[in-house]
């Protein structure tokens, strides 16, 4: 009976983390997302000390004197930063438990990982997340981990197509029989629009944005297809000639035309999925249509843009954002009937090979 009540105990704080480059989102048994705050750590770097992590951290990003960095520890959606990796999601984890109790378990966590990761990238995470507290940690593949979340039957032998839009990475993915079939990943998402627009300001406006400022462009005003009344928005920066504050107002047209190029990419790389990917596998997705999630598939019409260049219907993953960590969370909830999907830890790996 102890052993039945402890078990319960245990799982009532396991979790599914979405680690991404922009943002985590950090799923509870029993509770849902409970966590969706800004993948980013503000550090002193005179004493090495973390100032704040998520949402407050996100507030210093391009404000802070010398000696304090507000930094993005995750690049591509792989570590960069392994101490301010292991420090925010061990931030998360006491969130989620909020109260110190000494019977508290360390939690089990379901986490993803974006394709084409290198075992040391593999075992990063792994260590990043154990050491922040983890009793163990399991791994999935984040465009699985999309279809899981968009309650998709990838265990059946039908082809289905997710495009996981990330912020440091697109993710795209043929799935058939609960495993990948073909799939690429390439460095052109969110962040990458973003760094269209500060581009484009620059070169056809003359004038410097921030990142934040491009980002809430892209969120109000950006669409992958222009409509008939053209959206604006006024936004500030920094004259390069003067190098005084300028205000200036642009509208939809312009930040398609800043982020064209980003989205040809994205396009050309998912018909080059298309080409590689069986033809009976390929005939179910033109049945079906091809799946977006990922915080990328906010942005406008971006449904209606793929579906044009490559002639198949698309799909928008209801809630796209958190498709991932809902999947992780599904995962988590059905360990056993889904333990298919998981991919080796790097520690049963090494054994494997050991033998």
């Amino acid at each position: 009976m102890f052993k039945k009540l402890l078990g319960h105990f245990i799982r009532a704080h396991d979790m599914g983390i979405d680690m991404g480059t922009v943002n985590t989102l950090v799923y509870v048994r029993d509770k849902g997302i409970v966590i969706n705050e800004p993948s980013v750590v503000a550090i002193n770097t005179k004493s090495d000390q973390i100032l704040a992590i998520g949402d407050e951290a996100k507030k210093m990003l391009g404000k802070t004197p010398e000696h304090i960095l507000a930094t993005r520890p995750l690049e591509r959606g792989v570590i960069s930063d392994f101490e301010a990796t292991e420090k925010m999601i061990h931030y998360f984890i006491d969130k989620v438990h909020q109260t110190k109790n000494l019977f508290l378990p360390h939690p089990r966590i379901v986490t993803g990982l974006p394709l084409d990761v290198t075992e040391v990238e593999k075992k990063a995470v792994e260590d990043a997340i154990l050491q922040a507290g983890a009793q163990r940690v399991y791994l999935v593949e984040e465009p699985l981990a999309a279809a899981v979340g968009a309650h998709l039957p990838i265990e059946q032998p039908t082809g289905y197509m997710i495009v996981d839009l990330g912020g440091g990475t697109t993710k795209i993915a043929v799935i058939s029989l609960g495993s990948i079939v073909s799939q690429k990943s390439i460095d052109v998402a969110g962040q990458e629009l973003n760094k269209d627009i500060v581009q484009y300001a620059q070169d056809e406006l003359n004038i410097l944005l921030g990142e934040e400022t491009a980002e809430r462009l892209k969120i109000k005003i950006g669409s992958a297809v222009v409509e008939k009344e053209l959206k604006e928005l006024k936004v500030r920066g920094r004259d390069l000639n003067t190098g005084l504050p300028r205000e200036i107002v642009l509208n939809e047209g312009q930040v398609l035309e800043a982020i064209n190029r980003s989205l040809r990419i994205i396009v050309d790389n998912i018909k080059y999925v298309l080409e590689v990917t069986p033809p009976e596998l390929v005939s179910d997705i033109y049945e079906r249509g091809l799946f977006l999630s990922g915080g990328g598939a906010l942005l406008r019409n971006i449904d209606q843009y793929i579906s044009q260049q490559i002639n198949i219907q698309v799909n928008l993953i209801d809630d796209p954002l958190t498709a991932v960590v809902r999947g992780t969370g599904a995962i988590l909830e059905n360990l056993e009937t889904l333990k298919e999907v998981l991919i080796p830890s790097a520690k049963e790996e090494a054994k494997e090979n050991k033998i």
